[in-house]
């Protein structure tokens, strides 16, 4: 067991913070000492190493604190959902260094992509697992196959018109990983219940 100190001293969290990540049921101490101090074990420092993860990408505590509640996230999809967002959080830092170097070298392409390779195909999944069967069976037909319904998302949403697009509808969900994790948090799934009229949309953009 730690002291609060201690997990301070180990992670670089100021105690006030962890007092208040206590208060707010985000990560509670494992047990307090006779003393009334708070105690934290390994599994507790994984858990916070979890937030730590999420607030990485300035994502608000309070859907942190969702995404760590929700019953249908174990603690490996979990890491993979990090895991995929550090992915696309490294390929949009080397994009920016690319566009750098292009600056430096006179090429400036001006690349002002809001979604990365790796964040559509991902986007690409999520749609792919949250559309109702019969939506899906509809867009399979149409397209022939999965891999080609696809490969034609991945063309569109990768256009410049379409990324403008994104690029306003990230800023009113106020920021691109808010969006991005917007069909993982229960209570956004119930409001995104989709409908026949939808189905253009799933296919084509």
């Amino acid at each position: 067991m730690r002291t609060v100190k201690e997990v301070s001293n180990l992670t670089g969290i100021s105690v006030r913070t962890l007092h208040y990540y206590d208060e707010i049921g985000l990560l509670k101490p494992t047990d307090k000492s006779e003393a009334g101090y708070r105690l934290y074990d390994d599994k507790a420092l994984e858990t916070l190493q979890q937030v730590l993860f999420f607030r990485e990408f300035d994502i608000p505590l309070k859907e942190i604190k969702a995404i760590m509640a929700n019953p249908t996230l174990d603690r490996n999809q979990i890491l993979q959902m990090q895991r995929k967002m550090l992915t696309a959080k490294k390929e949009r830092m080397e994009r920016l260094i690319a566009s750098i170097d292009d600056i430096l070298k006179g090429e400036n392409k001006m690349d002002f992509a809001v979604f990365s390779k790796t964040e559509i195909e991902e986007m690409f999944q999520t749609m792919l697992e949250h559309m109702p069967e019969d939506m899906r069976n509809i867009a399979i037909k149409e397209f022939g196959s999965i891999e080609h319904w696809k490969e034609h998302y991945m063309e569109v949403v990768s256009s410049e018109k379409v990324q403008k697009g994104y690029a306003k509808v990230v800023e009113w969900y106020g920021g691109k990983i808010s969006f991005y994790l917007l069909p993982r948090i229960p209570s956004a799934k119930k409001s995104q219940k989709a409908t026949p009229n939808g189905l253009k949309q799933y296919c084509k953009n």
